[in-house]
């Protein structure tokens, strides 16, 4: 017996050590890509990884000066304030239905643009038309919201003058809590809208030519065409978008929606992204804001778990 586990635990040690030699000779193989890949990795392991250190401050009462070790323990303190918080909840409620809308009209609407713009058949027109829906997206949110304003201007806004030509009241779209998260993901869809459909066309150049001759044969229309052939080719693109989506569902953007807030919108309009940083950086509240931000972190994670599970067993295509 002796020399039967003597001799598996030798044939053991043989085995890992032609796994090293083979894994060193593969990465020898391929190095010129694992250089090429290393700034991405260590941009990774700085930005993403090393800042999620800092999360313990969550359960402490954290001091700039006294630093990580330093401070004093708390527990889940500053998760029961959190909820505790007169006007959490509220913020909470804005959040999940900004994250709602752009979920239902913000995320289709790259997919009709490129199912849009991949139907033009005239090439130059197509390119023009394309770099014209991609310019936006180059603007910062300070240009997009300072156009968007002076559009939705009650006095010189084109929108209220064609309000007023129809014979109606004008409307002081940036005054009132009722407009402004039609406003906040109406100007995302116009500046995003076109940069998001450039792996949706892609993908749409990616799918057999010969299926679409095969349904012509068969007398099918280009509405059928997009139903039965273009559409199924899309979902496995749609799917990973989606639940790469959803994995940032509350994490709108502070940039996106604080320059578009003031005190008459604030109500319906402050998200947790704003409400951190008014907290966090303004009112120095580090280990409060840091429970917050871990709070949406983890709904983050269970949201795209829960929707790779589903999407596996519905679809067949997840991220893992």
């Amino acid at each position: 017996m002796a020399v039967n586990a003597q001799a598996v635990k030798q044939m053991s040690g043989r085995k890992q050590m032609s796994k090293g030699k083979s894994l060193l000779r593969t990465f020898w193989k391929y190095r010129a890509l694992y250089l090429i890949s290393l700034p991405g990795i260590i941009y990774f392991i700085v930005f993403k990884y090393v800042p999620l250190l800092g999360s313990v401050i969550a359960f402490q009462d954290y001091n700039i000066f006294d630093g990580f070790t330093g401070s004093k323990w708390v527990g889940l303190e500053h998760f029961t304030r959190m909820f505790a918080h007169y006007d959490f909840l509220n913020i909470l409620k804005n959040t999940v239905l900004i994250g709602v809308y752009d979920l239902l009209l913000g995320f289709p609407a790259p997919i009709i643009l490129a199912l849009l713009l991949n139907e033009l058949r005239i090439v130059v027109y197509k390119r023009i038309l394309q770099t014209v829906v991609y310019m936006p997206h180059f603007l910062s949110w300070v240009i997009v919201s300072g156009i968007a304003i002076g559009i939705l201007s009650p006095s010189t806004g084109a929108v209220n003058h064609f309000i007023t030509w129809l014979g109606f009241e004008p409307i002081y779209f940036m005054g009132e809590e009722s407009w402004i998260r039609t406003v906040l993901i109406s100007s995302g869809i116009w500046r995003d809208s076109g940069y998001g459909t450039i792996i949706y066309l892609a993908a749409l150049a990616g799918i057999n030519p010969d299926l679409y001759e095969a349904s012509e044969v068969d007398g099918a229309n280009r509405w059928r065409q997009t139903i039965s052939i273009t559409l199924p080719s899309l979902l496995p693109t749609i799917m990973i978008l989606f639940l790469l989506h959803i994995g940032k569902f509350l994490d709108f953007g502070f940039e996106r929606v604080y320059v578009f807030l003031n005190p008459l919108n604030k109500e319906s309009g402050e998200i947790l992204d704003t409400y951190i940083y008014a907290q966090g950086l303004q009112g120095q509240q580090f280990s409060y804001t840091t429970a917050i931000g871990l709070f949406k972190a983890v709904v983050g994670v269970i949201f795209i778990v829960t929707g790779n599970i589903l999407s596996k067993k519905t679809t067949g295509e997840s991220l893992y």
